[in-house]
């Protein structure tokens, strides 16, 4: 009778804290999509009928907002250079990741741990610490280098730009900024590789690019995965540094387009929300389409499975 009850009161203890956790969960996904169905609606209003009905649903869905929004903000050009610099730097971070992830794990060196070490130091690094002397570096090499090729004829100093307002600087810095967490994640995973298998191909003949090549890539297929689910997101969404790299409309990205609206177009209520929609709706998808493999890679994160 005893072990009876005590059975029972386990298995009713087990459910209340089973159902406290689910109005945990419960509380957290509405704190989380509310915001996001009240933003949605909210952007086929009109800026008079918002004012007058905040949280009420729209008499009639204004579908003008979105146009309006995308020609205010210049959102195709914009769009398009947010894919140019996520797949351009996810892509190059990534291999460059990749390739010294296996210098520093499977090639023998006196200075491997000294150098692999600035580069975890990197992941102390937050993107507000940065923002100053990247720009002071950019306007010094832009400076210095227009300089010299005027004195070669190659051009005017002060028409010379390499660093500020290019795509080439904005895919430079955001490259060396997804470097560290890049690179300690691909040392590690490359550790559990078979050190085996790279000595039998150095026996074989192969050096050690054709063993990257035709061996290491292959086998991190999945460390790339998770790279590409973390970074893809963080290079999209940016905004502190291609702020400061770029002040040309044609070189900016989504984010700073969507900025806009807090400026002249603060008062376009229906724009505003519009353009916030259409900056949320490319990761919504990205979250939605890709959410096992976010789960599954990251779970796995640096470690071979």
């Amino acid at each position: 009778m005893m072990k009876t009850d005590f059975r029972q009161e386990r298995s009713l203890s087990a459910y209340i804290w089973k159902t406290f956790g689910y109005i945990i969960m419960l509380v957290f996904s509405l704190l989380a999509i509310v915001p996001v169905l009240w933003l949605i609606v909210n952007s086929f209003k009109t800026t008079v009928e918002f004012n007058s009905n905040m949280a009420g649903w729209p008499r009639k869905f204004f579908t003008k907002n979105y146009p309006g929004a995308w020609r205010a903000g210049d959102f195709g050009i914009l769009f398009l250079n947010s894919v140019i610099y996520t797949v351009m730097s996810v892509g190059i971070s990534g291999f460059l990741s990749l390739l010294a992830g296996f210098g520093f794990a499977k090639i023998p060196g006196k200075s491997s741990k000294i150098i692999y070490s600035v580069f975890i130091l990197g992941l102390l690094l937050t993107t507000q610490t940065l923002m100053v002397p990247i720009f002071l570096q950019v306007s010094q090499l832009d400076s210095v280098l227009g300089l010299l090729f005027e004195k070669v004829g190659l051009c005017s100093a002060e028409s010379f730009h390499l660093f500020y307002n290019t795509r080439f600087a904005v895919i430079l810095v955001y490259v060396g900024s997804l470097l560290p967490i890049g690179i300690y994640l691909c040392t590690e995973y490359v550790k559990s590789i078979p050190t085996s298998l790279v000595e039998a191909a150095r026996i074989d003949g192969a050096g050690y690019f054709r063993i990257f090549n035709l061996i290491v890539i292959p086998m991190s297929i999945p460390i790339l995965i998770t790279l590409g689910l973390l970074n893809i997101p963080t290079i999209w969404n940016e905004f502190a540094l291609i702020n400061i790299l770029v002040s040309k409309t044609s070189l900016q990205s989504l984010p700073l387009g969507i900025y806009r609206f807090s400026g002249t177009l603060s008062s376009d209520y229906g724009k505003e929300f519009a353009a916030l929609v259409i900056g949320l709706m490319p990761m919504l998808l990205f979250y939605l389409i890709f959410r096992k493999q976010i789960t599954n890679n990251v779970g796995a994160g640096a470690v071979k499975g």
